[in-house]
């Protein structure tokens, strides 16, 4: 029954039958075919090899049943259009066989020409040209070399190779100076190629090509190019790609002749205006290929006014059409023009903004569509500055881009060192094969980060995210020696103090200093300049979207900050309150050694004096954020990491032990140091005593914390202030866990409150599965929940996000088991799941429950969409990710209309 329900099923449709409504069927090049021809357009005729045929024959290797008489009775519909029969020796009909998937991977796949050539039909197509030897040869030998290539897996250097000795030979760089003799010949020498790599002949048969032609195209979907991109765009594996089959017109006919590309506005700037190229008496991928320099599609006018102003007027119907940048492919057979493809142009992010905010102008397009079309990832592009590639400078290496922008600055090894030149005013670049959290001083003061080891979910990755720094990981070419103050790659020697550039954008490390672009985006946000003092079309056209994305979105936008200083960035960045506050930060540097004290007393006493210590500092801390923050909630979280990161590592302190002693020096402290990293030492730290297991273990620490807190909103509070503290308990697992540190809490705060009164929630961070699952229970304690999506992610799928990422998560991206790592988008099924329910739970034991997240995927823009689908409150982002936040949760309304539109 399921063979004969195949070869029922419709695989092929001619041109005519579709429409730019079947994307998902006939791929996006058979589905603009389609509707060009239905807008009366000049359109070879063809058919279109549906998707589904594709994911049938990578299911199982071959054609579904019933797709080999399709392509036969649709073949020869096509022959009776066009009044030739393929491969017919005196009068020939020739296909070219292109790739075409729903979405737009443009030459990450196949296309074969003149398919249906052969010994004798190339005379044939001769005698059809009016006697023209050379071009039939020409075509022919363009078919051996595309077919070997792309069917049989021929090396494609050896065609060319074979090319340039016959321009060689000939005394010429230019393909056009070799006449049909030498076209005979390179036939012959292609043959030659192709039979030694293949150990066939040629294939003479022309449905033999067409078929062969049509599998290569098929199993191009997986190509590891293609494979690449689509990981890059989030394209997804499973949807295979269409096959069209177009009858073919040619542009190397003569210079009458021709083929070119032509965009309806600039895709880099935005620019309204003709834009492309063209190239005479060329064919197919000439254009694209550089085989010869193009001249301005504006030389057309001059060359073939005819044609020329016929394209004017498509593009303009098409734009119309389309409402949106097109880019389309074009030929001129002998002064008649064919129209070969149209899609919507891709275009740079600057382009993107300027194209919508033009065509709202034009009224073409709203306001709500034009928020559509651009992205969070594209603002994030224009926010950072870029470097200025003119003089095309030496790259020393290539990482991970971790965190974007373009960082200048000399080399160091170590943290301390970087502060130190920094405060003298020098631009310094950290390197380090990783980094902890005793780097952060070094990280703040440096430029740039760039490290030997991890990727983008490492410890230097996600706090250079959050500060806007740039930051280039897992750069593993480089043999980095902090003792020696260098690191060596490729042959190069670079000493600290020597200057570099990193990108961190594309991942790229420049020997020396690069130039660098600031960025009018960055200037706006932060409001040194109005969108009219920068004079900077881009700029206006940015303000007037994320102006409209502002007032539809639900989403509430709040920042991850820590200092003052990252709140007042913030808030500028358009943030309305703090959604994670993270006080372990507040806890390194030269608070170090009061932390150490705090875990090495022996006595309540010792205890108790060391909390003493750390109760002004915080309280201080909280005063300074609270002021920046005046009026809009601030959410703390209470200390979370295991005590074990602010002491020495046990190896480090066991050999600085072992050596003191056997000089015979002191090494009293070191020795109760190093008894304490014993005691507390855990086989998995992340699993062990940290969160509010800490503050239960630990008598004083959560209460030293809240009283902090409770204290600085009141001291803000007298001076005239607003503050909104929120007191957020991290990891809890059981809704006893809240109760208790609650109760505590209450008293510190009502006995602070006597004096001055502000209300201070008190929730929790929802990060450990069992948390989810009892989100009822939980709620009952909370006054609010913020989803730890980080550690919520780490444990829901068992890994450790330390390790994970440098040992397989390759593989598995490679092998499509992620189309992106968990760590960076939310994973919808299994993690948002969990985060679904305990959205409905939570709400039904606490109707109206605030709701939030304050871990990486506040910031990224598949997962805001997901958090509008969700119903939270607000997502909480690194500061320079705010305005894409902004953005996204704009466009997530935009698009949940749509889809219920729908």
């Amino acid at each position: 029954m399921a063979a004969e329900a195949a070869a029922k099923h419709k695989f092929v449709y001619d041109f005519a039958e579709g429409n730019r409504d079947l994307r998902d069927l006939l791929g996006g090049k058979g589905a603009n075919l389609a509707e060009m021809i239905n807008l009366g357009l000049p359109v070879p005729p063809g058919f279109t090899i549906t998707t589904e045929a594709c994911q049938a024959y990578l299911a199982t290797g071959e054609q579904p049943e019933g797709l080999a008489e399709q392509i036969a009775a649709h073949l020869a519909r096509l022959e009776e259009t066009r009044g030739k029969r393929l491969g017919d020796a005196a009068d020939p009909l020739l296909v070219s066989v292109r790739s075409g998937a729903k979405f737009s991977m443009p030459g990450m796949m196949e296309t074969v020409l003149n398919v249906g050539l052969n010994d004798e039909s190339v005379t044939g197509l001769s005698a059809q040209a009016g006697g023209n030897d050379r071009f039939a040869w020409d075509s022919y030998r363009r078919l051996i070399q595309m077919f070997g290539k792309t069917v049989c897996e021929v090396p494609g250097e050896e065609f060319e190779h074979a090319l340039d000795g016959a321009k060689r030979a000939k005394g010429t760089n230019n393909d056009l100076d070799l006449d049909a003799d030498d076209l005979r010949a390179l036939v012959g020498t292609y043959k030659k190629i192709f039979a030694k790599h293949t150990g066939r002949e040629f294939p003479q048969d022309p449905r033999e090509q067409l078929d062969l032609a049509i599998r290569a195209v098929f199993e191009s979907w997986n190509a590891d190019r293609a494979i690449l991109y689509r990981r890059q765009e989030r394209i997804p594996t499973d949807l295979g790609t269409a096959v069209n089959v177009v009858a073919m017109v040619f542009g190397n006919l003569g210079q009458d002749s021709g083929t070119g590309v032509a965009f309806t506005r600039d895709p880099a700037s935005g620019d309204q205006g003709l834009y492309g190229d063209y190239l005479a008496n060329a064919q197919g991928e000439d254009v694209v290929a550089g085989i010869r320099n193009t001249v301005p599609l504006q030389d057309l006018e001059r060359l073939d006014k005819r044609s020329y102003d016929e394209l004017l007027g498509i593009m303009a119907t098409l734009e119309g059409h389309y409402r949106d940048l097109c880019d389309i492919e074009f030929t001129i057979e002998r002064g008649k023009l064919w129209m070969l493809q149209t899609r919507v142009g891709k275009r740079t992010a600057a382009a993107a903004f300027k194209i919508a905010s033009h065509l709202v102008d034009e009224g073409i397009i709203d306001l709500d569509e034009a928020l559509h079309r651009v992205s969070g990832a594209q603002l994030a592009q224009l926010m950072f500055p870029r470097f200025d590639l003119a003089d095309s400078p030496e790259v020393l290496a290539t990482g991970v881009g971790a965190s974007p922008g373009a960082a200048v600055g000399a080399v160091v090894f170590e943290a301390k060192r970087a502060v130190e030149l920094a405060k003298e005013g020098q631009a310094v670049i950290l390197v380090r094969r990783e980094t902890n959290p005793d780097d952060l001083p070094g990280m703040i003061a440096a430029q740039g980060i760039l490290t030997s080891r991890g990727g983008k979910t490492s410890h230097a990755a996600v706090v250079a995210r959050g500060m806007g720094k740039t930051c280039v990981c897992g750069a593993d070419s480089l043999e980095v020696d902090v003792r020696g103050g260098k690191f060596t790659v490729g042959g190069h020697t670079v000493s600290e103090g020597d200057v570099i550039s990193v990108d961190g954008t594309t991942g790229r490390v420049y020997l020396g200093e690069v130039p660098v672009q600031p960025s009018a985006v960055v200037q706006y946000f932060e409001g040194t300049m109005t969108p009219e003092e920068t004079g900077d079309p881009l700029v206006a056209a940015v303000h007037r979207i994320m102006s409209h994305a502002d007032e539809l979105r639900r989403l509430r936008v709040r920042t991850n900050a820590d200092t003052g200083e990252d709140a007042a960035r913030a808030r500028r960045f358009g943030a309305e309150g703090i959604g994670l506050c993270r006080t372990e930060h507040m806890f390194l540097g030269d608070r170090r050694e009061l932390v150490e004290r705090l875990i090495l007393a022996r006595t309540s006493e010792e205890r108790e004096a060391a909390l003493d210590a750390l109760l002004p500092l915080q309280r201080a801390d909280f005063v300074e954020i609270f002021r920046e923050m005046d009026g809009l909630p601030v959410t703390v979280r209470l200390i979370d990491p295991p005590l074990h990161e602010f002491l020495p590592p046990l190896e480090e302190l066991a050999v600085n032990v072992a050596v003191a002693q056997a000089r015979g020096e002191d090494a009293a402290k070191d020795e109760a140091l190093l008894a304490a990293v014993r005691r507390m030492h855990e086989q998995n730290p992340m699993l062990g005593l940290r969160g509010v297991r800490l503050g239960l273990v630990i008598p004083g620490l959560f209460a030293m914390q809240v009283r902090a807190i409770a204290e600085a909103a009141a001291e803000c509070a007298g001076r005239g202030g607003d503050p909104k503290p929120e007191i957020m308990v991290p990891l809890v697992g059981a809704v006893q866990e809240l109760e208790t540190v609650r109760a505590e809490a209450e008293k510190i705060i009502a006995e602070v409150q006597r004096e001055k009164a502000v209300e201070i929630l008190i929730g929790t961070m929802i990060e450990v599965p069992r948390a989810a699952l009892t989100a009822g229970q939980i709620a009952e304690a909370a006054q609010f929940f913020s989803f730890g999506t980080n550690d919520l992610t780490q444990m829901g799928w068992g890994f450790s996000r330390d390790d994970v990422e440098g040992a397989f998560f390759w593989r598995y991206l490679e092998l499509g088991i992620f189309g992106i790592s968990p760590f960076e988008s939310i994973d919808r099924e299994g993690v948002g799941r969990l985060v679904r329910i305990a959205v409905d739970e939570g709400r039904a034991a606490r109707p109206g429950l605030k709701i939030g997240v304050c871990g990486e995927h506040g910031g990224d823009p598949e997962s805001v969409h997901f958090f509008h689908e969700v119903g939270l409150d607000y997502v909480s982002c690194s500061p320079f990710r705010v305005p894409v936040a902004r953005l996204e949760a704009g466009r997530a309304v935009v698009e949940s209309a749509g889809s219920d539109s729908r």
